[in-house]
């Protein structure tokens, strides 16, 4: 990290931070990469050259101290009931549980705040939000807003699909959630 973004950062809200580091994200190369990875816990993270969409999520809010594979892995451990079965399997898995969209919906929607779908109200999408979204096919997708708009006042977002990067997404696929973590 250079040091006018390190001075940025130091200056920032919390908000500014998770979108900093998402947009960060964009210019790491990363490929899109789904293997299954052994990872330590709690911290553990793939190289920042590979990743998921999720991987991106992870990324952003663990910058500002939110370490998304220690926060799933215990509640999932302490509620087992309330997160999917994947791929058949409810078993608990701290190298793979918060590479989840599914896992990371269940942990938004009770510790972060689920917000409105539509879009026809602008302001209440706002940076730093998290949006999944369904793709063509039934694959579930998740990326972080940012603060570029596009000519309709709707937010651009950073997403792994194919590689990291902030585009103007958020109506480019169904969206199945909209959520605010921290709370603020």
């Amino acid at each position: 990290m250079n040091a006018l973004l390190a001075l940025a950062l130091a200056q920032s809200t919390t908000v500014d931070k998770i979108v900093a580091h998402a947009r960060l994200q964009t210019t790491w190369g990363t490929t899109y990469d789904p293997a299954y990875v052994k990872l330590k816990y709690p911290g553990g993270d793939l190289p920042k050259e590979k990743g998921v969409c999720t991987d991106v999520v992870v990324r952003a809010l663990r910058s500002v101290g939110y370490d998304l594979q220690k926060l799933i892995h215990q509640d999932k451990k302490a509620n087992p009931g309330l997160y999917p079965a994947i791929g058949g399997s409810k078993k608990l898995d701290p190298n793979i549980d918060h590479r989840r969209v599914k896992n990371q919906a269940v942990y938004f929607k009770r510790f972060g705040q689920t917000l409105t779908m539509d879009l026809r109200k602008v302001s209440e999408w706002k940076p730093g939000d998290v949006v999944a979204w369904k793709l063509p096919g039934g694959l579930d997708h998740i990326g972080i807003l940012t603060d570029q708009r596009n000519g309709a006042r709707l937010p651009f977002a950073v997403h792994n699909i194919g590689g990291t990067r902030e585009e103007d997404v958020l109506t480019s696929w169904t969206i199945v959630g909209h959520y605010r973590f921290p709370k603020r």
